[in-house]
């Protein structure tokens, strides 16, 4: 299994959201500044996926990416 590490800012896409899946498709960007734990179950805040969806706690395999 490939362990993606993502940053503070990282663009990334929802490639699957148990948390919301409004944000399947779209593009937001990582605010945690270190990797996630137990308080979110090892899931990765994304922020800015869209107007009407708020932030999203995503696990690594549920997002890629973007450049």
């Amino acid at each position: 299994m490939v362990v993606t590490v993502f940053r503070a800012g990282d663009r990334v896409t929802v490639v699957a959201c148990a948390d919301d899946p409004r944000a399947v498709g779209r593009i937001g960007r990582i605010v945690d500044e270190v990797p996630p734990g137990p308080l979110t179950n090892g899931r990765w805040s994304v922020h800015g996926v869209g107007l009407l969806v708020g932030p999203v706690l995503c696990h690594g395999h549920e997002i890629t990416k973007t450049g």
